[in-house]
């Protein structure tokens, strides 16, 4: 275990851009993660760790030739995107684009969702759920901003996430269903999510109508109560849960 004293050596300045910089994580094709939680199901998972920042030992069994950095808490404390930071932080390589069948399956895909918390809790439930992938637009939230990771409790490292855009979602050979609040649209028990991208939009703006525009049927959560909408996150949970009843 090697001991890093400065903060201006070149791994620190690299974890602490990981945390910070979409640009700089897919420049470097890394991504950063903190805790002993996390550390667990990346190991599991099979992720490629390049490398664990502590303030103590790691007390689990770690990949052979695993780099493991020792940190003082003044520079875990620089180091940490957390308030309060943990005492493991590590990073992972981004993994290459995950072989994605477009033929089959049941696939969320989110159109400018931006809150990293409800992407990374998305992510989770489709992992639960067994969705095939998630789905995203450019102008969601980055699935390796370390918010996401912590609030997908691991399931980044299982679930198969990539990027899309219009122009390739128009020549896949699924049933595209949008989600909306209006009464006119199907009952989500009524609706059939065989072989489907079913689309999430942002929750003040809704599904963009380039991508309404694909949709072949909209479907609504029927609500029975004061409140008009619901959390995308929660909203999406709701949907994954019906999709998968029909499996």
């Amino acid at each position: 275990m090697e001991k890093i004293t400065s903060r201006r050596n070149f791994k620190c300045l690299n974890v602490k851009n990981l945390g910070k910089s979409k640009e700089y994580r897919y420049e470097h094709g890394e991504f950063l993660c903190d805790g002993l939680k996390l550390l667990e199901e990346a190991i599991k998972s099979g992720a490629q760790i390049t490398g664990i920042f502590t303030t103590s030992q790691v007390r689990i069994k770690l990949p052979k030739e695993t780099d493991v950095y020792l940190v003082d808490e003044s520079i875990m404390d620089m180091l940490s995107p957390l308030k309060n930071p943990q005492d493991i932080l590590f990073t992972c390589k981004i993994p290459e684009s995950k072989n994605i069948n477009f033929s089959t399956g049941t696939h969320i895909l989110l159109d400018n969702v931006q809150d990293p918390g409800n992407v990374g809790a998305i992510i989770r439930s489709a992992d639960a759920f067994g969705i095939d992938s998630i789905l995203l637009t450019e102008a969601c939230a980055d699935p390796y901003n370390p918010k996401t990771i912590r609030a997908s409790m691991g399931a980044v490292f299982r679930q198969k996430v990539s990027y899309i855009t219009i122009e390739e979602l128009k020549n896949i050979n699924l049933n595209i269903i949008g989600t909306g609040n209006s009464s006119e649209y199907t009952d989500i028990k009524s609706a059939d999510f065989k072989n489907s991208v079913i689309v999430l939009g942002n929750e003040g703006q809704g599904i963009s109508p380039a991508l309404h525009s694909l949709c072949s049927e909209m479907i609504t959560i029927p609500l029975t109560g004061e409140s008009e909408s619901l959390n995308v996150a929660v909203a999406a949970s709701i949907i994954m849960w019906e999709a998968g009843r029909g499996k």
